[in-house]
This record gives C-alpha cells, sequence and structure tokens, in this order.
C-alpha cells in the first residue's frame, strides 16, 4: 500500500500497508473543517489529479480518505447516510464532496471512506481531543454550545479499512465512524472525570458544525458483519475511546 500523506492518519494506517500492496490510499490535504483557502483547495485537487492519474496509468485501487463532519452531511434530518444526496454547509465539506465526484468519475477502482473525528496516537495539538485535553489541564475549556461530535479510535478506523479492502468493497463510499453523536460538554466532562479535575467552562456561540445527527454505519455493518460487537459501539463507546487516548505513551 502506498500512502500519500504524512499527518496523523497517515502514520497511524501505515502498520497495514503492507497488506494491500495494489492500493494508494489518499491521505492528506486540507485537513481543518473550517478552511476557506481557495489556493489550498486547488493544490490539495491537483495533487489528487496526479495520484488518479498515477493509479489508472498502474490499474492500483484509490482510497480516497473524506469527511463524515457535518462540513460534509450539513444539518441533515435523521441518520447521515452515504447514499443519499448531500448538501454540504461549509467550504471544506463542498471540497471534499468534488473530489469524492473526480474519483468515483475518473475511471479507477475506488473506495471512498467518510470519516469522522478520529482519535489515537500522534495527533496534532489543535485536534479536537488534544485540544480538550489541554484546556482541562490548564484549568479552562472552551465549549460551543449544543456542539456534538462522532469519536472514533483512529485503530478502528484501520481495522475498518483493512476489512473493507480485504472484502474487496470496491466503487463504494463508506462512513467509518462509531454511530453517536456525543455532547461534546459530555466528552470534557468524561476527560475530567479521568484526570481528576475540573475545568471552568467557557460556552460561547455554536461554531456552525457538530451536528446532533448521527453519523450512519449501517452500511459499514452490512459490509463487515459484527463489526459493532468487535468494537465495542455503543452509547458509551467514546469512554473508552478517550481512556485509551490518555493512557498513550503518546504525551496528549
Amino acid at each position: 500500500m502506498e500512502i500519500i500523506g504524512r499527518g496523523f492518519v497517515a502514520q497511524n494506517f501505515r502498520t497495514i500497508a503492507h497488506r494491500h500492496p495494489d492500493v494508494v490510499v489518499y491521505a492528506t490535504g486540507v485537513a481543518s473543517t473550517t478552511a476557506t483557502s481557495s489556493a489550498d483547495f486547488g493544490r490539495d485537487a491537483e495533487q489528487l489529479y496526479e495520484t488518479i492519474r498515477a493509479c489508472r496509468s498502474s490499474g492500483r485501487r484509490l482510497v480516497f480518505l473524506s469527511t463524515a463532519s457535518s462540513a460534509m452531511y450539513g444539518a441533515v434530518e435523521g441518520a447521515a447516510v452515504e447514499d443519499g444526496p448531500v448538501f454540504p454547509s461549509m467550504p471544506y465539506g463542498r471540497h471534499k464532496l468534488a473530489m469524492e465526484v473526480a474519483v468515483a468519475r475518473s475511471g479507477v477502482d475506488f473506495l471512498i471512506c467518510r470519516m469522522t473525528n478520529l482519535v489515537g496516537p500522534s495527533q496534532r495539538p489543535h485536534q479536537l481531543l488534544p485540544s480538550l485535553v489541554a484546556q482541562v489541564r490548564s484549568g479552562r475549556v472552551r465549549v460551543h454550545s449544543g456542539a456534538h461530535r462522532d469519536l472514533l479510535d483512529v485503530a478502528h478506523a484501520r481495522a475498518a479499512m483493512d476489512g473493507l479492502l480485504e472484502a474487496g468493497v470496491s466503487g463504494e463510499t463508506v462512513n467509518l465512524a462509531s454511530g453517536f453523536s456525543v455532547p461534546v460538554e459530555d466528552v470534557v466532562a468524561y476527560i475530567e472525570q479521568q484526570l481528576g479535575m475540573k475545568a471552568r467552562r467557557e460556552t460561547v456561540a455554536p461554531a456552525g458544525q457538530g451536528s446532533a445527527a448521527p453519523v450512519s454505519i449501517a452500511k459499514l455493518a452490512r459490509l463487515l458483519p459484527g463489526i459493532e460487537q468487535r468494537f465495542g459501539l455503543g452509547p458509551r463507546y467514546f469512554e473508552n475511546v478517550i481512556s485509551r487516548y490518555l493512557d498513550s505513551p503518546v504525551p496528549a
């Protein structure tokens, strides 16, 4: 497996690279859901187009890592599903959707994985969980009113993608998520509990992202039967994700 990218996800997915020699994973590009730079989006698109051309030439399968955030799904009613229409609410989501379309229409063998908020080793300080942990430790934490997040252990995202490739899933868009949208206030409260600390809250206006609508994993569960039990998915799954992160030897 060739992995395009050097960030958090790319680093964590490299442990399975040897298992899929005929696959290219596009794990790079614009990282922030609040990004608006047309120049950054343009550079990302050009790099993806080059990757598509290389896959067409070599006959390798392309895995494009997209987003299952509300930047993609917007204010959906009910669960966010992969195979229905989407109306991205932010420039980042519109960019990702355009990239998905380019992949799907390119003629290459492909798999699109829409990923939620991944958690694990080597995360950058600005990402959700490292940022919240640092804020709690500082004694003051900022929480957007009504914000929700679906947290997924990066090891489980890696295992899910590995399973999809092993099963020969192709030409599909699949959500990689826990299926549970958790109030950020509950995430902060559990971090406090685990650290034995209490931080002062600063509640601010909604940031326009983080819908309470759950990300559907019905398709993932259909393609990989038993995955919910295997990963221990459920309403309290996020607590296990946080505990594993805090117990990681990598500094938070």
